[in-house]
């Protein structure tokens, strides 16, 4: 289907901005030789963006933010916009983290508001969705996955999502050492797919990245990426690494 391969890191609450530079540099050099390939995102905390990306200037990889908020300025202590993102180098933005959502009462109406300030800034979100153990457990994964999409997505056309990338992080794989299986990982993405050419059109479905995320390392990426409808990864711990990040990008 041609659809190029994404591997993202998401750097979370990590790395101070010396720190952060420092790693940025050493991956640049370590996957330069895939980004004719595919496509390479990190995204360091909001302090570190500017920095990094001023490291990484010269080289063809890119800077995403962990977050964004929907208004374009305004009395918003501690909330960052969109232009701001841009003037600190982002071209991508990680929405509706599952953390997000967790510690910090993200919810599907957040998220679209998110969404409509990153395509209206021409950022490309990464809309990431995903299932907690006890809903998996209850066989509540598709119907968790169909609200989280449909109400993520609400009032968006075709047009506007042809750059969207979306990310399936099973909650009970984030930072847990689990990860669900090749045959699990593939069953969803093939849903989610579905799902999208269902609500939005086949031929967005059909170029749409799909990602996985939970605990993705260099041994189980190979895997992951055979399978039909996994375009890339969205990777936290392994990706604070060079050497590991580097060794996920080189996965063929």
């Amino acid at each position: 289907m041609g659809r190029r391969p994404l591997i993202a890191g998401n750097w979370k609450m990590y790395k101070n901005c010396q720190e952060a530079v420092e790693a940025a540099g050493e991956i640049s050099m370590l996957v330069a030789d895939v980004l004719s390939d595919i496509d390479v995102m990190i995204a360091p905390t909001f302090t570190a963006l500017a920095p990094v990306a001023e490291k990484i200037e010269d080289s063809p990889f890119f800077i995403g933010a962990q977050d964004i908020f929907w208004e374009k300025e305004g009395a918003y202590t501690g909330q960052i916009s969109a232009d701001m993102l841009i003037s600190a180098g982002c071209k991508y933005v990680i929405i509706g983290h599952s953390e997000r959502r967790q510690f910090f009462h993200e919810t599907d109406d957040t998220v679209n508001k998110k969404i409509k300030a990153a395509l209206d800034a021409d950022l490309v979100p990464v809309l990431c969705i995903g299932e907690t153990e006890q809903e998996r457990e209850n066989e509540k994964t598709f119907s968790v996955l169909d609200n989280q999409i449909k109400k993520g997505l609400e009032g968006f056309s075709p047009e506007d999502l042809k750059n969207l990338v979306i990310a399936y992080e099973p909650v009970w794989a984030i930072g847990t050492g689990k990860t669900a299986t090749t045959d699990q990982a593939q069953e969803v993405h093939n849903y989610i797919r579905d799902l999208i050419g269902k609500i939005l059109g086949t031929d967005l479905a059909d170029d749409m990245r799909i990602l996985y995320g939970g605990s993705v390392k260099p041994d189980n990426i190979s895997e992951l990426m055979a399978m039909t409808d996994i375009d890339g990864a969205l990777i936290g711990g392994a990706s604070l690494d060079p050497e590991s990040f580097s060794k996920i990008a080189h996965f063929t």
